[in-house]
């Protein structure tokens, strides 16, 4: 079991940042991977980045360059630095969990960010 407690987000103009965190607790050891979706009304969640035990990254193209997944083992911690924002980055973002051998999703209860002038 794994329980993820988001924060951060809010409303930013474009071109402004924003840090999203998660924080993880329960049985970390068998979490093998954790990352960020984000979903908007009407359309399906979709991954943004993910982060493996050893450090890999991954990116959805349309983030590459401008967002950043991290995390830190000491504070079962996972990271997403956003720069760069563009209205279209604006969403409904969930940190995710994989669990175990059969990668179990665990998820946050989202945060939303919002790109406007």
């Amino acid at each position: 079991q794994v329980r993820l407690v988001q924060s951060g987000g809010g409303l930013v103009q474009p071109g402004e940042s924003l840090r999203l965190s998660c924080a993880a607790s329960g049985t970390i050891i068998n979490v093998n991977g954790l990352g960020w979706y984000r979903q908007v009304p009407g359309k399906q969640r979709e991954l943004v980045a993910s982060i493996t035990r050893d450090g890999s990254t991954d990116y959805a193209d349309p983030v590459k360059g401008r967002f950043t997944i991290s995390r830190d083992n000491a504070k079962n911690t996972v990271y997403l630095q956003m720069n760069s924002l563009k209205p279209e980055d604006t969403a409904v973002y969930y940190c995710n969990a994989k669990y175990g051998a059969d990668g179990i999703d665990y998820w946050g209860k989202g945060t939303l960010v919002t790109v406007s002038s």
